[in-house]
């Protein structure tokens, strides 16, 4: 599935973060993925039904573009 890439954005259906942006960091395999969130800014593992893939893509490198996309602040985000 091409929508599972690093740096694609999506939005958390289920559990405590949901309806939360985030950000695919890195794919484990086909049904788990790292990301960050809005809310979590931890990076942390998620299985991807619980995803919904939005068309947007951010440089990973990139810690404004990636606070901007999440809306919280640059300081939040872990290195």
């Amino acid at each position: 599935m091409a929508l599972i890439e690093e740096g694609r954005v999506c939005i958390k259906k289920l559990g405590r973060d949901a309806g939360s942006r985030a950000v695919i960091t890195k794919v484990v395999d086909g049904s788990f993925v790292r990301i960050i969130s809005s809310v979590r800014p931890k990076e942390r593992k998620c299985n991807v039904q619980h995803l919904e893939f939005l068309s947007e893509k951010v440089s990973l490198g990139d810690k404004d573009q990636l606070a901007r996309v999440l809306e919280i602040d640059k300081a939040k985000l872990k290195s």
